[in-house]
């Protein structure tokens, strides 16, 4: 016997159940429950004819066959049908059913489900530790698989979103102040349909779609968070700076190029330097500058 013949799963497939409407089949027992009534009573009285020792024969053997077969469908709900073990088929007409009293009877929900998973810790692209938790809508959509091809559908649900939580978290870094490759805080977007992507394709084996999924909670592990923050401040003020002395450079550059054009005065090397000098630690100081009148030469 090979390794793939091991570890083969046979897949189940949903399929429509040769199932009744139960209101037919209600008249039906509540003629049989007449029936009975009248052979009782006609028995009772002496009456020992035919029709009513056939009542009573076949009314009894009626309500054993017709009684268990009543099953109730709600909205979005489904009956699964064995045979012995056998899978015979799924139901979702809704209302008052009815099926032979020997086929078992499994409910099964198709409505959508709305999980939250806990907060895990996820090593990021760059080995960061990072706390992520997923907000998922998923529903089932192949009663069979979802009932014969996994042991409990519902816990394999979770086990299979913290899984898929993992493989995202570790797929992309927390963040890139330089903005060049796609992150986990800067691109939800992206990053859920990436989510909802692999979750669909690891739960398909289970029969079952996911709606919509998103992150609740992304933010740095406790251990490092603060070191962290220092760093996204650190990172914030050398932007900010940068771009300060991008606009003063060429606010500095503008003046200059005025001061030439309209001959306003003319400027030799050092002089241009000073002025340049004096221009930067005014537009680019934290704190308001005060004003100081020379009244020498530049040279003295």
């Amino acid at each position: 016997m090979t390794d793939s013949t091991l570890s083969a799963l046979s897949s189940s497939r949903e399929r429509r159940a040769e199932t009744m409407s139960g209101y037919m089949l209600l008249l039906v027992l509540l003629a049989l429950i007449a029936l009975q009534i009248f052979g009782v009573f006609n028995l009772a009285t002496d009456h020992l004819t035919m029709l009513p020792i056939l009542s009573v024969i076949v009314g009894p053997l009626g309500l054993l066959l017709v009684a268990p077969g009543f099953y109730m469908l709600q909205p979005n709900q489904a009956a699964a049908l064995t045979l012995f073990g056998a899978y015979k088929g799924t139901d979702r007409a809704t209302g008052l059913r009815w099926t032979w009293p020997w086929l078992a009877k499994k409910k099964i929900s198709v409505r959508a489900n709305n999980v939250i998973s806990d907060k895990i810790k996820v090593n990021d692209l760059r080995g960061n530790p990072i706390e992520m938790a997923a907000q998922i809508v998923w529903r089932v959509v192949d009663t069979a698989q979802a009932l014969f091809d996994v042991d409990d559908y519902k816990a394999f649900v979770m086990v299979q979103v913290e899984a898929a939580v993992r493989t995202i978290g570790s797929r992309y870094p927390y963040d890139d102040f330089e903005h060049q490759e796609v992150t986990l805080r800067g691109n939800h977007d992206q990053v859920g349909v990436e989510l909802r992507a692999e979750l669909i394709a690891r739960l398909a084996v289970a029969g079952i779609s996911v709606d919509e999924c998103g992150f609740t909670h992304l933010a740095y592990a406790q251990e490092i968070a603060g070191a962290m923050l220092r760093r996204q401040q650190a990172q914030a003020v050398v932007a900010a700076r940068k771009t300060m002395v991008e606009g003063a450079v060429g606010m500095v550059e503008m003046a200059l190029e005025m001061l030439s054009a309209k001959n306003v005065v003319e400027l030799d090397d050092e002089r241009r330097a000073a002025m340049v000098s004096n221009l930067m630690v005014v537009l680019c100081g934290e704190r308001d500058t005060q004003p100081i009148i020379n009244a020498g030469s530049l040279y003295q």
